[in-house]
């Protein structure tokens, strides 16, 4: 099994990693999972999930960062994938997530959520954390919300969404630290290496 191309985060109740040969089968879920993708451009054939994988896994190898693959502690199942992203073009230093829908509901977005903007804030030396989100997402709005971050209004994505309507939700770092001591604790982040 070839190295790990990030760090590890753990909170109390989930591990973040990065992506992994073996989580196919997570993403090819996720992908085909119509309310998880719903706001992402619908479903997809197991082919377009790996390449999801595939890049997830090149944005930590060429940046040091990228999308966690999301595990439940408590069953070893992958869940989702949240983190820190900025492709090509991208409005800004985005923390984004998706869980499958049968995770969904049970807080883990915002715990994975807030340990991402922890290392991005503190491990990588973000200034600013966005949120891309469609007008329409009522949940995702939500956890933005919770997080702490504002509508800053409309945004424009880059080929070949540029078509998609997005709102880009966000929050300064120096914010994000004085709202971080009011919210609840995970447990331990621990940055990996």
């Amino acid at each position: 099994m070839p190295a790990a191309l990030g760090p590890t985060l753990e909170t109390e109740r989930l591990i973040l990693r990065p992506p992994a040969a073996e989580d196919l089968d997570g993403f090819a879920a996720f992908g085909a999972d119509r309310e998880a993708t719903r706001f992402l451009g619908g479903p997809g054939p197991r082919a377009a999930a790996w390449r999801v994988l595939s890049a997830f896994a090149g944005s930590f190898a060429l940046h040091g960062f990228g999308m966690f693959s999301v595990v439940e502690k408590a069953t070893g199942r992958w869940i989702g994938r949240v983190g820190p992203w900025r492709p090509e073009g991208w409005p800004g230093p985005e923390v984004g997530w998706g869980l499958l829908s049968d995770a969904q509901g049970r807080g883990y977005a915002f715990e994975a959520a807030a340990a991402s903007i922890d290392w991005a804030v503190d491990g990588l030396g973000w200034d600013e954390v966005i949120h891309t989100i469609d007008p329409a997402n009522a949940p995702s709005i939500a956890l933005a919300r919770r997080l702490g971050s504002i509508d800053r209004g409309p945004g424009r994505l880059p080929a070949p969404f540029e078509g998609r309507t997005v709102d880009v939700w966000g929050q300064s770092a120096a914010d994000w630290r004085a709202r971080r001591a009011q919210l609840p604790s995970f447990g331990p982040h621990q940055p990996g290496r």
